[in-house]
């Protein structure tokens, strides 16, 4: 039972200490590459080292002059050190430098945490499907009952579904940990393509082939739709869930903890709240989406009409995506599952459900098809009409009885001949169970 679903780690990796933690070690990979070279001189790097300290109300202050986050950054981070130090903090940088490699080394650590909670949920549902594997139930098209299925399938499909979302996530996870340190137009005038390959290999990040001053934004927008397509799939099982604790359905529910209120006017409510909330968070994260899309067309070599953007859209997307995991990891552990009801919803039609294969069994027989299917057609929707059993209604037809004996007719209402593939659907998606 997974009883937990908040995770303050993301939260801490995108808040504001985090993210001048980020730049400041840019600036101190920077003077390492640039002390291997000869050129900032030995013991600036131990000085910054020790000395700098992230303080983010006092960035805040100078900011409030400066106008200038990155300048507000270095002012602040550096007021510690020695005058000789600080005139090599952020030597033949420019502010993107620091901010799109700080961004690169976030969103990958931030993919990594949501890998983990992917992984956490996937074993969830692997449990679950295990469990239902044998459990029938009516499947539905249009909302409409269909033909049997397990119930595991739609434990499994899920599986599958978020499995491909995780390995998007884990090769976005790779085109985002990159940095550029080229220089204010990206043509690497002040400091050398070597000096940049060394920093990016310190901050564990592939350099940019080709920055302007800014690395390309089409990256920032897959890493968002990514995240936005992981929680479309999140809100197809919590949609899902929500249909089926609907009150005439009632094939699962939401787990209900003691204490629990459903309704400030109804004691009786037991409702899906947690689904719900997961389908409200999973339009934020499409709306998301759609605004990373706007970032990749910037004015030239560079302009800040991203940088806003990207300040709402990164934290929010992978925040809620975090929470949209765990939860969902919550509600899918402490599901309940009413076995007994699936097998009324089942009956609910009279039988109408096996249609299909009464169909095939007649035309296998060697009834011409079309004719089969308006002997099948006719009896069904008498049935339906008057809610009687379509089983005893076939056996009394005499254009069916013609073709299909009563055990024939009998043999077509077995529901266990719809899940006799269902290891073999197993087998696709997990491999072994």
């Amino acid at each position: 039972m997974i009883e937990r679903y908040t995770r303050p780690r993301m939260g801490r990796l995108w808040s504001e200490e985090a993210r001048f933690r980020y730049m400041l070690k840019v600036e101190l990979y920077a003077l390492k590459a640039l002390n291997q070279r000869g050129i900032v001189p030995d013991g600036i790097v131990e000085e910054v080292e020790q000395k700098a300290t992230i303080n983010v109300a006092r960035v805040a202050e100078i900011e409030a002059t400066t106008r200038h986050d990155v300048i507000a950054f270095v002012t602040s981070v550096t007021e510690n050190l020695s005058e000789g130090v600080r005139q090599w903090m952020h030597w033949g940088l420019t502010s993107s430098d620091v901010l799109d490699t700080a961004l690169g080394m976030q969103m990958r650590d931030a993919a990594d945490l949501l890998l983990a909670d992917l992984d956490g949920l996937l074993d969830v549902i692997r449990h679950r499907a295990r469990e239902t594997r044998d459990m029938p139930c009516v499947g539905r098209s249009h909302g409409i009952h269909g033909e049997p299925i397990s119930f595991g399938l739609k434990f499994a499909s899920w599986y599958a579904e978020l499995d491909r979302g995780r390995r998007r996530l884990a090769a976005v996870r790779d085109r985002v940990a990159v940095g550029a340190v080229s220089g204010a137009m990206g043509n690497f005038a002040h400091l050398g393509p070597d000096v940049e390959a060394d920093i990016c290999k310190m901050a564990g990040l592939q350099a940019e082939p080709v920055s302007t001053q800014v690395v390309p934004r089409d990256r920032h927008a897959e890493f968002v739709q990514t995240i936005a397509l992981i929680g479309a799939a999140l809100e197809r099982i919590s949609v899902e869930i929500r249909h089926l604790q609907r009150t005439e359905v009632l094939e699962a529910e939401e787990g209900f903890v003691a204490g629990q209120k459903g309704s400030s006017a109804m004691p009786h409510k037991r409702n899906p709240v947690g689904s719900e909330n997961i389908s409200g968070l999973a339009r934020l994260l499409r709306g998301h989406a759609v605004a990373a899309l706007e970032n990749v067309a910037l004015w030239h070599e560079r302009d800040i009409s991203h940088s806003s953007v990207e300040r709402v859209i990164l934290p929010d997307s992978c925040i809620l995506l975090d929470y949209m995991l765990a939860r969902m990891a919550h509600i899918l552990g402490n599901l309940g599952l009413f076995p007994e009801q699936m097998q009324r919803n089942l009956n609910l039609t009279g039988g109408l459900v096996y249609s299909q294969r009464v169909l095939l069994a007649l035309a296998e027989a060697g009834a011409p098809r079309d004719e089969a299917y308006r002997w099948v057609q006719r009896n069904a929707m008498e049935a339906w009409q008057e809610r009687g059993s379509f089983q005893q209604r076939l056996k009394r037809d005499p254009d069916v009885c013609r073709w299909l004996p009563e055990a024939a007719v009998d043999k077509c209402f077995e529901a266990a001949y719809y899940l006799r593939h269902v290891d073999e659907i197993y087998r696709r998606v997990f491999g072994r169970l």
